[in-house]
């Protein structure tokens, strides 16, 4: 099985985790010859970090830490490095961590790039003393990043925004780049405690307190970001949290280009809403690839959003500088108001997909679709919704989602769906 997931490597933080950062640094090292390389928040980030940079350094490579940074901030450094490394596990608990590796134009590193390095963690190079490095500081990340961020924004109208950074890599950009912006900020969780305050996924079920303090401040709007920033959602200024496919058509609108790319499992409100859409597998390096070629704007509605003027890294605080650059044209509830809105549903089912052709065969005499996509999965596609099952690319589950114009529509395929997946796991046709 291979050490990549599809964002990287991520795993429990451990023995196993030391070892495997250590080889990989090695690989690294062996390869590029100077290095970036940042830690979010996370308590196991030291531990972590020294094995990689120790790999690194024990290969002749040069390696520079830039200290605990988002993982954009690490991309928009790397274009200074051959490869920017970023020891994270993003939105997962906090006893995981992981490795990214990063491009200098910000792109994850490809599969044939991952394989490289896979292979030289399984065939380590021979060492010798005579080319092992010392390690650097990088110590312009932030402020570089921030600048260029700045740069492309104009002051707000002093906005009240309450930021939630979850105790996570963001606790100091995002306030000082709204602040610079000139919107007066509400803190939440922005301290580098290593002990994330709630769950770190930026989603409606963990966000209770930065809801509550919209509303109790009568701020314009909250911004949450996960583990390594990479990720930005947001509050309206009513206090309602933002889904993610509607926070995609309002960053989509801002970038005054009718093409977007998305994953095959954002909903159909984007195409409603005017935007010719590539869509992609589930994970946001996917995006970043087919944006090389088609579109200004990307994302998926997990809040990885990818601004290819700035990096073809998801950016946090890019995005969270975009939303309040909105939000000082137009009140945000009303345009999370204008597009449409559907029933969608989503749901596990533990196993693994081993006959898609199973899966296909019965699902399509069951529910008569219209069309068939096979990019991540199986998305079967109807008049008044869809339906895909997929599995997941991090844990040992089948992802059911569902999406339609009609709420007993929604409940009808998502039922027929989770009985068909269920009987074909129990059958071990999957």
């Amino acid at each position: 099985m291979s050490i990549f997931g599809t964002s990287g490597i991520r795993r429990l933080a451990d023995s196993e985790l030391l070892l495997l950062a250590y080889k990989v640094g090695l690989a690294v090292g062996t390869i590029y010859s100077n290095s970036v390389v940042g830690t979010d928040t996370r308590t196991s980030g030291p531990a972590i970090r020294h094995a990689l940079s120790s790999g690194i350094l024990a290969a002749g490579g040069r390696c520079s830490y830039a200290g605990i940074m988002p993982t954009p901030t690490i991309a928009y450094a790397a274009r200074h490095f051959q490869a920017g490394i970023m020891i994270t596990a993003s939105h997962n608990p906090p006893q995981f961590n992981g490795i990214k590796m990063l491009n200098p134009d910000g792109s994850a590193f490809s599969v044939k790039q991952q394989d490289e390095i896979e292979h030289l963690v399984n065939n380590p190079p021979d060492l010798n003393w005579n080319i092992m490095r010392r390690e650097e500081i990088y110590d312009d990340a932030e402020t570089v990043h921030l600048f260029a961020i700045l740069k492309q924004f104009p002051k707000t109208n002093n906005l009240k925004v309450v930021v939630d950074a979850g105790c996570g890599a963001a606790y100091s950009i995002t306030p000082k780049l709204l602040s610079l912006m000139g919107c007066q900020v509400i803190s939440m969780n922005c301290t580098n405690n290593g002990i994330f305050p709630h769950d770190i996924e930026p989603v409606e079920a963990n966000l209770g307190d930065l809801i509550a303090a919209v509303k109790r401040e009568k701020a314009n709007l909250g911004i949450a970001h996960d583990g390594d920033a990479d990720r930005m959602m947001a509050v309206d200024n009513l206090g309602r949290f933002i889904p993610g496919d509607k926070m995609l058509v309002i960053l989509a609108q801002a970038s005054n280009n009718k093409e977007v790319v998305t994953t095959i499992d954002a909903s159909m409100c984007i195409e409603q809403s005017g935007y010719k859409v590539k869509r992609t597998k589930v994970g946001d390096p996917y995006v970043s690839e087919q944006l090389k070629s088609y579109g200004t704007f990307g994302g998926e509605p997990s809040g990885a959003w990818v601004f290819p003027n700035i990096s073809l890294c998801p950016d946090g605080p890019y995005a969270a500088a975009q939303i309040v650059s909105i939000a000082s044209k137009h009140q945000l509830s009303e345009l999370v108001d204008s597009i449409p809105s559907h029933y969608v549903i989503r749901g596990n089912a533990k196993g693994q997909l081993s006959s898609i052709d199973q899966l296909r065969i019965k699902l399509s005499s069951e529910l008569h679709p219209d069309n068939i996509s096979d990019i991540d999965g199986l998305k079967l596609i109807f008049q008044d919704g869809w339906i895909l099952v997929r599995p997941s690319g991090t844990e040992p589950k089948i992802r059911l989602t569902v999406e339609s114009m009609n709420e007993s529509a929604a409940r009808s395929y998502f039922d027929i769906l989770e009985k068909i997946v269920k009987q074909n796991i129990e059958e071990g046709l999957l």
